[in-house]
């Protein structure tokens, strides 16, 4: 990866991280309602973060590119519902959650980019 690569990974990324934490202090007292507003917080990540690479997505690839961090969105839809309900704690959990989740997940995707192991979709 190229460092003006790198920059506008970092760029993509945090945004959308940032994106997704206000959303889900924002959401927190409804389990599982800031799902349907962080995927296409996410699906936009990929798209931006394939057209760094040069590589066009169709949002249907995006959408299982970012579906692929399933696995961790059920682990903050567990803490979400074990802690979410409580004003401010379930917010700043909630919050920190949704914004780490898409983090690792952008740059795991930026890294597969990087690769060559997507190329289109």
């Amino acid at each position: 990866m190229t460092s003006s690569q790198r920059e506008n990974c970092h760029i993509i990324i945090h945004g959308a991280a940032t994106a997704a934490a206000g959303v889900g202090a924002g959401l927190a007292q409804l389990p599982l309602s800031d799902s349907v507003v962080l995927l296409p917080i996410q699906v936009g990540m990929v798209v931006a973060l394939g057209h760094v690479f040069d590589v066009n997505l169709t949002e249907s690839g995006a959408k299982g590119l970012a579906l692929s961090g399933l696995g961790a969105a059920v682990g903050r839809a567990v803490s979400q519902v074990l802690f979410g309900w409580i004003p401010g704690l379930g917010n700043a959990l909630n919050a920190a959650t949704a914004a780490g989740i898409t983090e690792a997940l952008g740059w795991a995707i930026a890294a597969r980019f990087d690769k060559g192991e997507i190329t289109s979709g």
